[in-house]
């Protein structure tokens, strides 16, 4: 490619640049500079050409126009040919082989409460992006940086390379280039989105943008490889944070997720325990100690090598309960330091907390497909279960609609078809996942006897509606008195007469909860 002897250096995040650039100089590049870069260069001592000067045109309109100017861009663009070469030579112009552009600060400006549209607005970078896609574009020839951590394997390239950078380093950084574009274009239609009243809710064009948080050791299974993005810059770790334990892994960060997902949906104190994405414990109580406890019990087997959710902060009390168990992870708001003491003598325990109320600001669940995916609006809509219609004679008694509460906001982080039983306030056989729903009700009768929990007397929460009648004559048979579900089926009749037959109330709610 030959030497790099000219450079464009204009970078809103100057971390590093100074070092960076008094290298260039001593070792014979020609900096253009503008703005605060430049500023800052000649503060610190560093020799550096205004872009004004060199284009012989101001910077006007308060800032946005600096360098769009065909002197910077055709310097940028040349082929290293003699055609070009030559062009550039008939209008006086000199080849330009480096680029170093960070953009102005959107994605954290939108991120501040007191952010207005205006705001917003100004910090929408036109000539950044520009200067950093047409280096990308010519990166055969031109060398191009969009972040300091980036700036210690130039010099590398360069000290190593007679002041040249390699072909695949060119290559590697247009790649995070246009990425890195396509992020930033992204994050401002998002934004711009949000502050219209009426537009089409999933536009013709979607992008998915995200930044890595870190490699994964590996995904569902060792040879699948993996990583982990997280959509927003602010909270890199998305929705938690994690303060103990081993590196967290692929089907962990899912159930952690589904944890996060549950515990969210409770005010009381609440426990649940997670084992591939369903909950094979969940309890609320008067203390949170009890409600471990209950959890625990709802399915002990199951719950070896889980995940535990908590919505309070667990204390030394609770940590000494969950320190004879085997979990892979918790996840709390908060730990007290006796809790922590205990809980971090397990080396490998993965310790997390998160911020309550943050799942909230996320709208949309994405799930990929061979070659596409699909976009939803998340399951979250909250819903009294006394608004449900009893269609049964029998009316629910106050426990009984206490239990269906709880169970109703339960079933729907249960993969379907799902089947749960429940008390007022624990859970005690789930049948999660299974091709038939009177599969699931069967299983979910054998996952509570398996625990030592009786069935009689005790609340079932469907996720669909019960196709036929054998589903409500299994509940029967189990003691089940009443069930709450969605309703819909053309055989709701035949079901309901079902239910009156057994002495079982039921509530339709008219609102379904797959989780597929």
């Amino acid at each position: 490619m030959g030497k790099i002897r000219k450079a464009v250096i204009s970078v809103h995040d100057k971390t590093g640049i100074e070092e960076l650039a008094r290298f260039l100089v001593n070792n014979g590049v020609k900096i253009i500079s503008s703005g605060g870069t430049q500023k800052r260069l000649e503060e610190a001592g560093i020799e550096c050409q205004a872009v004004s000067n060199l284009t012989a045109f101001p910077e006007i309109l308060g800032g946005r126009v600096k360098t769009l100017h065909p002197i910077i861009f055709s310097g940028i663009l040349a082929k290293r040919d003699n055609e070009h070469l030559k062009q550039l030579d008939e209008q006086n112009i000199e080849p330009i082989d480096l680029v170093i552009v960070n953009l102005y600060p959107f994605e954290e400006t939108i991120a501040a409460r007191d952010c207005t549209l205006d705001m917003a607005v100004e910090n929408i970078d036109i000539g950044g992006p520009s200067l950093i896609r047409a280096a990308a574009k010519n990166y055969a020839w031109t060398t191009v940086l969009i972040s300091p951590d980036q700036y210690d394997e130039l010099q590398e390239q360069l000290k190593n390379n007679d002041m040249q950078t390699s072909a695949k380093f060119r290559h590697h950084c247009a790649v995070r280039a246009f990425e890195h574009t396509a992020r930033y274009n992204s994050l401002i239609a998002d934004y711009l989105k949000n502050d219209l009243t009426e537009i089409e809710e999933f536009s013709r064009e979607m992008s998915i943008s995200g930044i890595k948080v870190n490699n994964l050791r590996y995904g569902e299974n060792p040879h699948q490889s993996a990583a982990y993005y997280s959509f927003s810059r602010e909270n890199p770790l998305n929705n938690f944070k994690q303060l103990h334990g081993k590196e967290l892994s692929y089907n962990n960060l899912l159930d952690l997720d589904a944890a996060l997902s549950i515990v969210s949906d409770f005010d009381e104190n609440f426990v649940v325990i997670i084992k591939h994405s369903n909950p094979c414990g969940a309890a609320h109580a008067d203390t949170l100690l009890d409600a471990y406890k209950f959890a625990w019990e709802s399915d002990s087997l199951s719950a070896f090598g889980g995940i535990v959710g908590l919505n309070r902060q667990v204390d030394e009390e609770v940590a000494k309960e969950m320190s004879g168990h085997f979990f892979e992870c918790v996840l709390a708001p908060d730990y007290s330091s006796a809790a922590l003491d205990i809980l971090q003598k397990k080396k490998n325990l993965r310790l997390l907390n998160y911020v309550p109320g943050q799942i909230d600001r996320f709208k949309y669940q994405i799930r990929s497909l061979t070659g596409g995916f699909l976009v939803q609006r998340k399951d979250n809509v909250s819903f009294d279960i006394k608004e449900g219609k009893v269609v049964t004679r029998r009316v629910p008694d106050e426990t009984e609609w206490k239990a269906m509460a709880f169970a109703w906001k339960m079933v729907k982080h249960v993969h379907s078809n799902a089947i749960i039983y429940t008390t007022d306030q624990q859970l005690i056989g789930v049948g999660a996942g299974q091709m038939s729903r009177i599969d699931a009700a069967e299983l979910a009768v054998k996952k509570a006897e398996q625990n030592l929990h009786s069935t009689n007397r005790t609340v079932c929460a469907s996720d669909a509606f019960f196709p036929f009648k054998d589903g409500i004559e299994a509940l029967a048979e189990a003691g089940i008195t009443a069930v709450v579900q969605p309703g819909g089926s053309i055989r709701d009749e035949e079901v309901i007469r079902a239910a009156d037959s057994n002495g079982i109330t039921m509530v339709m709610t008219g609102m379904r909860h797959f989780k597929h």
